[in-house]
Protein backbone atom coordinates (compact mmCIF):
# COMPACT_ATOMS: atom_id res chain seq x y z
CA UNK A 1 0.00 0.00 0.00
CA UNK A 2 1.24 3.68 -1.00
CA UNK A 3 0.05 6.47 0.83
CA UNK A 4 -0.29 9.78 -1.14
CA UNK A 5 0.61 12.75 0.21
CA UNK A 6 -2.98 14.35 1.41
CA UNK A 7 -2.50 17.79 -0.80
CA UNK A 8 -1.08 15.85 -3.87
CA UNK A 9 -1.94 17.74 -6.41
CA UNK A 10 -2.54 21.09 -4.27
CA UNK A 11 1.17 21.85 -3.94
CA UNK A 12 1.04 25.31 -5.05
CA UNK A 13 -2.07 26.54 -3.00
CA UNK A 14 -0.41 24.62 0.12
CA UNK A 15 2.47 26.56 -0.70
CA UNK A 16 0.47 29.70 -1.01
CA UNK A 17 -1.23 29.27 2.39
CA UNK A 18 1.98 28.52 4.15
CA UNK A 19 3.68 31.79 2.97
CA UNK A 20 0.50 33.47 3.35
CA UNK A 21 0.09 34.49 0.23
CA UNK A 22 -3.84 35.49 -0.94
CA UNK A 23 -5.74 32.85 -3.74
CA UNK A 24 -6.29 34.27 -6.76
CA UNK A 25 -8.93 33.53 -9.49
CA UNK A 26 -6.91 30.51 -10.65
CA UNK A 27 -6.19 29.41 -7.39
CA UNK A 28 -10.21 29.12 -6.94
CA UNK A 29 -10.53 26.95 -9.99
CA UNK A 30 -8.37 24.93 -9.08
CA UNK A 31 -9.52 23.74 -5.83
CA UNK A 32 -13.31 24.01 -7.16
CA UNK A 33 -12.57 20.95 -9.86
CA UNK A 34 -9.68 19.30 -8.04
CA UNK A 35 -10.67 15.38 -7.52
CA UNK A 36 -8.72 15.94 -3.95
CA UNK A 37 -11.64 15.71 -1.96
CA UNK A 38 -9.62 15.08 0.95
CA UNK A 39 -6.88 17.46 0.69
CA UNK A 40 -9.50 20.02 -0.42
CA UNK A 41 -10.78 19.28 2.83
CA UNK A 42 -7.94 19.34 4.62
CA UNK A 43 -6.53 22.26 3.52
CA UNK A 44 -9.94 24.37 4.44
CA UNK A 45 -9.92 22.88 7.96
CA UNK A 46 -6.82 24.14 8.68
CA UNK A 47 -7.26 27.68 7.49
CA UNK A 48 -10.62 27.65 9.88
CA UNK A 49 -8.76 25.95 12.67
CA UNK A 50 -5.84 29.04 12.39
CA UNK A 51 -9.48 31.67 12.37
CA UNK A 52 -11.68 29.81 14.88
CA UNK A 53 -9.96 26.59 16.40
CA UNK A 54 -12.09 23.82 17.54
CA UNK A 55 -15.22 26.11 18.07
CA UNK A 56 -18.46 25.80 15.42
CA UNK A 57 -21.06 28.20 16.49
CA UNK A 58 -24.78 28.24 16.59
CA UNK A 59 -27.46 31.00 17.83
CA UNK A 60 -31.09 30.40 19.43
CA UNK A 61 -32.57 32.01 16.71
CA UNK A 62 -36.11 31.71 15.12
CA UNK A 63 -37.35 33.20 10.98
CA UNK A 64 -40.36 35.18 10.89
CA UNK A 65 -41.85 35.19 6.95
CA UNK A 66 -44.61 38.25 7.09
CA UNK A 67 -45.86 38.06 3.51
CA UNK A 68 -45.17 35.57 0.57
CA UNK A 69 -46.94 37.35 -1.85
CA UNK A 70 -43.72 39.19 -4.13
CA UNK A 71 -44.02 41.45 -7.17
CA UNK A 72 -41.32 40.30 -8.65
CA UNK A 73 -41.51 36.41 -9.24
CA UNK A 74 -37.91 35.42 -9.50
CA UNK A 75 -38.09 32.04 -11.32
CA UNK A 76 -35.69 30.35 -8.81
CA UNK A 77 -38.17 31.04 -6.16
CA UNK A 78 -40.63 28.97 -5.04
CA UNK A 79 -42.05 31.20 -2.07
CA UNK A 80 -43.31 33.90 -3.90
CA UNK A 81 -46.99 33.62 -4.51
CA UNK A 82 -49.10 36.75 -6.53
CA UNK A 83 -51.93 38.83 -4.61
CA UNK A 84 -54.99 36.69 -4.39
CA UNK A 85 -53.13 33.50 -5.35
CA UNK A 86 -54.19 30.12 -3.49
CA UNK A 87 -51.84 29.56 -0.75
CA UNK A 88 -50.98 33.85 -0.71
CA UNK A 89 -50.65 35.70 2.64
CA UNK A 90 -49.46 39.00 4.65
CA UNK A 91 -50.06 39.41 8.61
CA UNK A 92 -50.50 42.58 10.28
CA UNK A 93 -48.02 43.94 12.15
CA UNK A 94 -49.90 42.35 15.15
CA UNK A 95 -49.47 39.19 13.87
CA UNK A 96 -45.52 40.00 13.02
CA UNK A 97 -45.38 41.16 16.48
CA UNK A 98 -47.78 38.70 18.43
CA UNK A 99 -45.14 35.64 16.96
CA UNK A 100 -41.68 37.71 17.37
CA UNK A 101 -43.14 38.28 21.76
CA UNK A 102 -44.07 34.55 21.66
CA UNK A 103 -40.08 33.25 20.35
CA UNK A 104 -38.53 36.02 22.47
CA UNK A 105 -40.97 34.58 25.27
CA UNK A 106 -38.80 31.88 24.72
CA UNK A 107 -35.54 32.62 24.66
CA UNK A 108 -34.78 33.73 20.88
CA UNK A 109 -31.87 35.90 20.92
CA UNK A 110 -32.16 36.96 17.29
CA UNK A 111 -35.48 37.35 14.56
CA UNK A 112 -34.59 36.92 11.11
CA UNK A 113 -37.15 38.52 9.14
CA UNK A 114 -37.88 38.29 5.70
CA UNK A 115 -40.97 38.32 2.53
CA UNK A 116 -41.83 39.09 -0.80
CA UNK A 117 -41.28 42.38 -2.34
CA UNK A 118 -45.05 43.10 -1.76
CA UNK A 119 -47.14 45.14 -4.49
CA UNK A 120 -49.06 46.97 -1.83
CA UNK A 121 -47.62 47.46 1.59
CA UNK A 122 -46.93 50.69 2.44
CA UNK A 123 -43.39 51.99 4.04
CA UNK A 124 -44.59 52.20 7.11
CA UNK A 125 -46.02 48.38 7.56
CA UNK A 126 -42.30 47.69 7.23
CA UNK A 127 -40.63 50.24 9.39
CA UNK A 128 -43.68 50.01 12.23
CA UNK A 129 -43.00 46.56 12.12
CA UNK A 130 -39.71 46.92 13.02
CA UNK A 131 -40.03 49.10 16.02
CA UNK A 132 -42.90 47.83 17.49
CA UNK A 133 -40.92 44.37 17.50
CA UNK A 134 -38.21 45.82 19.83
CA UNK A 135 -40.71 47.38 22.20
CA UNK A 136 -42.18 44.15 22.60
CA UNK A 137 -39.00 42.15 22.45
CA UNK A 138 -36.21 45.11 23.49
CA UNK A 139 -32.91 41.70 24.09
CA UNK A 140 -33.64 40.46 21.08
CA UNK A 141 -31.62 41.09 17.58
CA UNK A 142 -33.47 42.25 14.27
CA UNK A 143 -31.86 41.02 11.41
CA UNK A 144 -34.48 42.02 8.71
CA UNK A 145 -35.06 42.43 5.27
CA UNK A 146 -32.65 41.86 2.00
CA UNK A 147 -30.77 44.15 -0.49
CA UNK A 148 -33.28 43.75 -2.36
CA UNK A 149 -36.13 45.35 -0.03
CA UNK A 150 -33.84 48.11 1.39
CA UNK A 151 -33.22 49.21 -2.83
CA UNK A 152 -37.36 48.40 -3.03
CA UNK A 153 -37.93 51.08 -0.18
CA UNK A 154 -35.72 53.67 -0.81
CA UNK A 155 -37.74 53.44 -4.40
CA UNK A 156 -40.81 53.72 -2.82
CA UNK A 157 -40.16 56.61 -0.71
CA UNK A 158 -37.97 58.48 -3.10
CA UNK A 159 -34.99 58.85 -1.33
CA UNK A 160 -31.37 57.31 -0.91
CA UNK A 161 -30.97 53.59 0.63
CA UNK A 162 -28.37 55.08 3.49
CA UNK A 163 -31.62 57.33 4.36
CA UNK A 164 -33.80 54.27 4.61
CA UNK A 165 -30.59 51.88 6.38
CA UNK A 166 -30.89 54.82 8.57
CA UNK A 167 -34.76 55.04 9.53
CA UNK A 168 -33.99 50.82 10.26
CA UNK A 169 -31.25 51.64 12.09
CA UNK A 170 -32.78 54.42 14.22
CA UNK A 171 -36.09 51.97 14.97
CA UNK A 172 -34.09 48.71 16.17
CA UNK A 173 -32.36 46.60 13.14
CA UNK A 174 -29.77 45.01 13.92
CA UNK A 175 -28.26 43.38 10.95
CA UNK A 176 -28.75 42.44 7.30
CA UNK A 177 -28.93 39.11 5.76
CA UNK A 178 -27.22 38.27 2.83
CA UNK A 179 -30.80 37.43 0.82
CA UNK A 180 -30.64 38.33 -2.76
CA UNK A 181 -27.02 37.97 -3.35
CA UNK A 182 -27.57 34.65 -5.57
CA UNK A 183 -24.73 35.08 -8.20
CA UNK A 184 -23.63 38.24 -8.98
CA UNK A 185 -23.05 37.30 -12.56
CA UNK A 186 -25.48 39.11 -14.82
CA UNK A 187 -25.65 36.45 -17.15
CA UNK A 188 -27.36 34.28 -14.32
CA UNK A 189 -29.28 37.09 -13.03
CA UNK A 190 -30.73 37.53 -16.01
CA UNK A 191 -32.14 34.25 -16.34
CA UNK A 192 -32.92 33.14 -12.91
CA UNK A 193 -33.87 36.48 -11.17
CA UNK A 194 -34.33 39.57 -14.02
CA UNK A 195 -35.99 41.49 -11.91
CA UNK A 196 -34.37 41.83 -9.22
CA UNK A 197 -31.18 44.56 -8.45
CA UNK A 198 -27.73 43.88 -9.81
CA UNK A 199 -24.94 42.49 -8.17
CA UNK A 200 -23.01 45.31 -7.98
CA UNK A 201 -26.32 47.30 -6.72
CA UNK A 202 -26.41 44.59 -3.78
CA UNK A 203 -22.96 44.91 -3.14
CA UNK A 204 -23.06 48.91 -3.03
CA UNK A 205 -25.95 48.57 -0.59
CA UNK A 206 -24.10 46.43 2.07
CA UNK A 207 -21.22 48.87 1.75
CA UNK A 208 -23.56 51.23 2.96
CA UNK A 209 -24.82 49.20 5.78
CA UNK A 210 -21.28 48.67 6.82
CA UNK A 211 -20.50 52.46 7.44
CA UNK A 212 -23.33 52.93 9.37
CA UNK A 213 -21.68 50.54 11.47
CA UNK A 214 -25.04 47.74 10.84
CA UNK A 215 -22.87 44.31 9.78
CA UNK A 216 -24.39 41.78 7.56
CA UNK A 217 -24.28 38.22 6.02
CA UNK A 218 -23.51 37.19 2.26
CA UNK A 219 -24.78 34.60 0.13
CA UNK A 220 -23.75 32.44 -2.61
CA UNK A 221 -26.32 30.37 -4.31
CA UNK A 222 -25.03 26.93 -6.32
CA UNK A 223 -26.37 24.17 -8.10
CA UNK A 224 -28.32 25.93 -10.95
CA UNK A 225 -26.99 27.71 -13.70
CA UNK A 226 -23.84 29.31 -12.60
CA UNK A 227 -20.32 28.15 -14.15
CA UNK A 228 -17.34 27.58 -11.92
CA UNK A 229 -15.86 30.80 -13.18
CA UNK A 230 -18.51 33.13 -12.22
CA UNK A 231 -18.78 31.20 -8.33
CA UNK A 232 -14.93 31.95 -8.10
CA UNK A 233 -15.91 35.78 -9.30
CA UNK A 234 -18.74 35.96 -6.85
CA UNK A 235 -16.34 34.98 -4.23
CA UNK A 236 -13.62 37.49 -5.03
CA UNK A 237 -16.63 39.78 -5.60
CA UNK A 238 -17.78 40.10 -1.97
CA UNK A 239 -13.53 39.48 -0.78
CA UNK A 240 -12.97 42.95 -3.01
CA UNK A 241 -16.21 44.31 -0.46
CA UNK A 242 -14.96 43.46 2.51
CA UNK A 243 -11.82 44.50 2.02
CA UNK A 244 -13.08 48.41 1.52
CA UNK A 245 -15.62 47.78 4.01
CA UNK A 246 -14.90 45.52 6.49
CA UNK A 247 -19.19 44.72 7.81
CA UNK A 248 -19.56 41.25 6.20
CA UNK A 249 -19.98 38.68 9.58
CA UNK A 250 -20.18 35.34 7.66
CA UNK A 251 -21.23 33.61 4.16
CA UNK A 252 -24.16 31.36 3.50
CA UNK A 253 -23.27 28.65 0.80
CA UNK A 254 -26.99 27.43 0.01
CA UNK A 255 -27.91 25.27 -2.51
CA UNK A 256 -30.30 25.68 -5.14
CA UNK A 257 -34.10 23.32 -4.30
CA UNK A 258 -35.58 22.86 -8.22
CA UNK A 259 -38.89 21.58 -6.64
CA UNK A 260 -42.36 24.36 -7.34
CA UNK A 261 -39.48 26.81 -9.67
CA UNK A 262 -39.31 27.26 -12.93
CA UNK A 263 -36.10 24.93 -12.82
CA UNK A 264 -37.43 21.95 -11.80
CA UNK A 265 -35.47 20.18 -14.03
CA UNK A 266 -32.33 20.87 -12.52
CA UNK A 267 -30.39 18.39 -10.45
CA UNK A 268 -29.84 19.18 -7.24
CA UNK A 269 -26.04 20.28 -6.16
CA UNK A 270 -24.77 16.97 -4.69
CA UNK A 271 -23.08 16.68 -1.26
CA UNK A 272 -19.82 16.96 -2.95
CA UNK A 273 -20.46 20.03 -4.47
CA UNK A 274 -21.81 21.46 -1.19
CA UNK A 275 -18.53 20.37 0.90
CA UNK A 276 -16.64 21.83 -1.92
CA UNK A 277 -18.37 25.15 -1.96
CA UNK A 278 -17.65 25.68 1.42
CA UNK A 279 -14.23 24.28 1.49
CA UNK A 280 -13.66 26.76 -1.66
CA UNK A 281 -15.27 29.79 0.17
CA UNK A 282 -13.11 29.23 3.28
CA UNK A 283 -10.19 29.22 1.62
CA UNK A 284 -10.83 32.36 -1.06
CA UNK A 285 -12.58 34.06 1.82
CA UNK A 286 -9.67 34.85 3.68
CA UNK A 287 -11.30 37.98 5.42
CA UNK A 288 -14.46 36.18 6.47
CA UNK A 289 -14.09 34.86 9.71
CA UNK A 290 -17.35 32.26 10.11
CA UNK A 291 -18.57 29.94 6.78
CA UNK A 292 -21.84 29.22 7.79
CA UNK A 293 -22.97 25.44 7.08
CA UNK A 294 -26.65 25.72 6.43
CA UNK A 295 -28.37 22.92 7.62
CA UNK A 296 -32.15 23.69 5.99
CA UNK A 297 -30.22 24.12 2.49
CA UNK A 298 -27.74 20.91 2.58
CA UNK A 299 -29.36 18.64 5.25
CA UNK A 300 -28.03 18.55 8.87
CA UNK A 301 -26.43 15.54 8.08
CA UNK A 302 -24.05 17.23 5.07
CA UNK A 303 -23.77 20.28 7.41
CA UNK A 304 -21.94 18.07 9.83
CA UNK A 305 -19.49 16.87 7.43
CA UNK A 306 -19.11 20.38 6.20
CA UNK A 307 -17.67 21.01 9.96
CA UNK A 308 -14.64 19.31 8.51
CA UNK A 309 -14.90 21.08 5.14
CA UNK A 310 -13.96 25.00 6.30
CA UNK A 311 -17.15 25.58 7.92
CA UNK A 312 -17.42 26.90 11.72
CA UNK A 313 -21.16 28.01 12.10
CA UNK A 314 -24.75 25.77 11.89
CA UNK A 315 -26.66 28.84 11.86
CA UNK A 316 -29.44 28.24 14.69
CA UNK A 317 -32.24 26.49 15.90
CA UNK A 318 -34.55 28.16 13.22
CA UNK A 319 -37.95 27.03 14.36
CA UNK A 320 -39.79 27.65 11.19
CA UNK A 321 -38.76 28.02 7.69
CA UNK A 322 -40.91 28.06 4.75
CA UNK A 323 -38.86 29.52 1.93
CA UNK A 324 -36.52 26.31 1.28
CA UNK A 325 -39.42 24.02 2.22
CA UNK A 326 -41.92 25.42 -0.34
CA UNK A 327 -38.96 24.57 -2.69
CA UNK A 328 -38.73 20.92 -1.78
CA UNK A 329 -36.04 21.20 1.09
CA UNK A 330 -36.57 17.44 2.95
CA UNK A 331 -34.92 19.19 5.91
CA UNK A 332 -36.82 19.57 9.40
CA UNK A 333 -38.08 23.04 10.21
CA UNK A 334 -35.96 23.36 13.45
CA UNK A 335 -33.16 21.34 15.34
CA UNK A 336 -33.38 21.47 18.80
CA UNK A 337 -30.18 23.10 20.70
CA UNK A 338 -29.24 20.01 22.18
CA UNK A 339 -29.53 18.42 18.35
CA UNK A 340 -27.17 21.21 17.32
CA UNK A 341 -24.57 20.50 20.02
CA UNK A 342 -24.58 16.54 18.87
CA UNK A 343 -24.11 17.20 15.56
CA UNK A 344 -21.16 19.34 16.86
CA UNK A 345 -19.83 17.13 19.44
CA UNK A 346 -19.79 13.91 17.28
CA UNK A 347 -17.09 16.00 14.65
CA UNK A 348 -15.17 16.01 18.03
CA UNK A 349 -15.53 20.04 17.61
CA UNK A 350 -16.29 22.51 20.40
CA UNK A 351 -20.38 23.63 20.76
CA UNK A 352 -20.45 27.10 21.43
CA UNK A 353 -23.78 29.61 21.70
CA UNK A 354 -23.28 33.09 19.88
CA UNK A 355 -25.48 35.95 19.82
CA UNK A 356 -25.98 38.13 16.64
CA UNK A 357 -22.34 39.60 16.84
CA UNK A 358 -20.72 36.13 17.48
CA UNK A 359 -20.25 37.14 21.21
CA UNK A 360 -20.12 34.16 23.49
CA UNK A 361 -22.98 33.20 25.13
CA UNK A 362 -21.75 30.19 26.45
CA UNK A 363 -19.23 27.30 25.71
CA UNK A 364 -20.35 23.34 25.54
CA UNK A 365 -17.14 20.72 25.36
CA UNK A 366 -17.18 17.32 23.95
Amino acid sequence: MEFNPIVKGLEDVYEKMVSEQRLNRNDGLHLLQTTNILGLGYLANERKRAMTGDQVFFNNNAHINYSNVCKVRCGLCAFGKDLGDKGSYTMSIEEVVAKAGGFADQGVTELHIVGGIHPDLPFSYYLNMITKIKERAPQVSLKAFTASDYDFFAQMENLPVIEILKMFQEAGLSFISGGGAENFSSRVREIICPGKLSGERWLEIHGMAHQLGIPTNANVLYGLLETDEELIDHLLALRNQQDATKGFYALIPTAFHPKNTKFEEVTPASALRTLKVIAVARLILDNFRYIKAYWISSSPQVAQMALSFGANDLDGVVREEKIYHTAGATSPQMQSEQQLIRLIHEAGLVAVERDTYYNVRKTIRP
